[in-house]
């Protein structure tokens, strides 16, 4: 069951009066925040060591994943706050993140305040429409359909530009 569905009916019930706004704001701050970080901790530990290890059998050079890892450097920041938006994408660039040794106070600025805007969100969608929370489930259905098409766009078009660049430098590579 996607998450912005359990938080926009968590909004329901907070608007049916059942719980608390800000207890169920800091349930679901808490539990994505405890979530991204695990994942953070596990692509920071095993992350590089297992890319570099098996990433050859799969036709990932070290100079791909360190090329992968300089790109995650300069635009992963923002990807990390606003992956919350995407479903399952918020626990790909938390891993990421940790493999590619972005500083854990960077990270967490930017993972959790992408937490709490997420949780903030849905949790106010379910408790503004109310007793027609479920209208708000098709609506992330489409838009989490939207945001994945969007993400595989953006892959697509970084994987071609990486090959494309990479053709370019074997061409003008005289050794």
């Amino acid at each position: 069951m996607p998450d912005e569905f359990l938080l926009t009916f968590a909004g329901y019930i907070v608007y049916s009066g059942e719980v608390s706004f800000a207890m169920t704001l800091f349930a679901a701050f808490a539990g994505s925040a405890t979530g991204i970080t695990i994942n953070y901790w596990l692509g920071r530990s095993f992350g590089l060591p297992l890319l570099i290890k098996y990433g050859p059998k799969f036709h990932l050079s070290y100079h791909k994943i360190h090329t992968s890892q300089s790109y995650f450097q300069r635009f992963g920041k923002p990807l990390i706050m606003f992956g919350y938006f995407i479903p399952g994408i918020r626990h790909l660039t938390a891993y990421f993140a940790g493999m590619s040794s972005l500083p854990y106070r960077v990270f967490a600025l930017y993972a959790y305040t992408g937490a709490l805007i997420w949780s903030f969100l849905f949790i106010m969608i379910g408790r503004i429409v109310g007793a027609k929370w479920y209208l708000v489930t098709e609506f992330v259905h489409k838009a989490s359909l939207l945001g994945l098409a969007v993400f595989i766009i953006v892959i697509a078009v970084a994987v071609y530009s990486f090959k494309l660049k990479g053709r370019k430098s074997e061409e003008y590579d005289i050794s």
